[in-house]
């Protein structure tokens, strides 16, 4: 599939309404969110609220041609080291975890993508850090969409800032287009020059959804083929929302 779909503005509503439930069920679990809970658990209250809003979560049964198997759980739940696709388990939270959710909600055939870290408890004051460096470095990243901007220059802004505090950037992962399907193009880098990626047009809505590690950028995949890990155990973390290029500059998508 190597087209980058321009949306109408009727299909761009229908993607903001699945966006905003997937930012409404960030926003339903965060109270759940406290030392003692399973991760299993907490997926199984996401995909609740997701199908009670008669929507689907994406991630269940979801597969590419790198996995052995399809994605078990519906949402991807990421403790510490955890870098991405962490699949929900018997795991308990613990005081000063760090835990990302990504949830993806399909919503009458449209797509919606966001993801967030949360802290759980006193977490420590490098946890703080990399959790502020990478909201902001969201933030930084979304400022850079416009028409006929280049999508190089997100990942420029957001690299340019990440590595000034002390923070490395994930490059095995990235983020895409969405809407029509979980993964379209274009890929969105969060580390590149300014001149790389395409053009930004009116109508394209893609992820930003920066990765950041606390020590070496490099990862490592488990045998599960899904769950990502930092190579050194170091912290990991990420902030995503679905953006909307619009003739002004950008509508951010997943807002509760």
């Amino acid at each position: 599939m190597n087209v980058i779909f321009v949306k109408s503005e009727k299909q761009i509503d229908n993607i903001r309404k699945s966006c905003r439930l997937a930012a409404q069920t960030l926003q339903f679990i965060e109270p759940y969110l406290v030392p003692g809970a399973k991760t299993k658990d907490l997926d199984f209250l996401m995909e609740t609220f997701i199908r009670d809003h008669k929507a689907i979560p994406a991630p269940l049964g979801y597969k590419t041609p790198n996995n052995i198997s399809p994605y078990p759980k519906s949402t991807c739940i990421s403790l510490n080291e955890v870098v991405c696709h962490g699949i929900p388990d018997d795991r308990s939270l613990k005081d000063g975890d760090i835990v990302g959710i990504d949830v993806t909600t399909i919503l009458e055939g449209y797509y919606g993508d966001t993801a967030k870290t949360f802290g759980i408890g006193k977490i420590s004051e490098d946890a703080e850090h990399l959790l502020q460096v990478t909201k902001k470095c969201l933030e930084i990243g979304i400022k850079q969409v416009k028409p006929g901007g280049n999508t190089g220059e997100i990942g420029y802004a957001i690299s340019k800032y990440a590595l000034l505090q002390g923070c490395s950037i994930v490059e095995q992962y990235c983020g895409h287009g969405v809407g029509f399907y979980f993964h379209e193009l274009p890929q969105i880098q969060h580390i590149c020059k300014k001149d790389d990626g395409v053009i930004m047009y009116a109508g394209m809505i893609f992820t930003i959804e920066p990765m950041l590690n606390l020590g070496s950028p490099d990862v490592i995949i488990e045998e599960d083929s899904w769950t990502v890990r930092t190579i050194d155990n170091m912290l990991s973390a990420q902030f995503e929302h679905t953006i909307a290029v619009t003739s002004e500059g950008y509508e951010i998508l997943t807002l509760a």
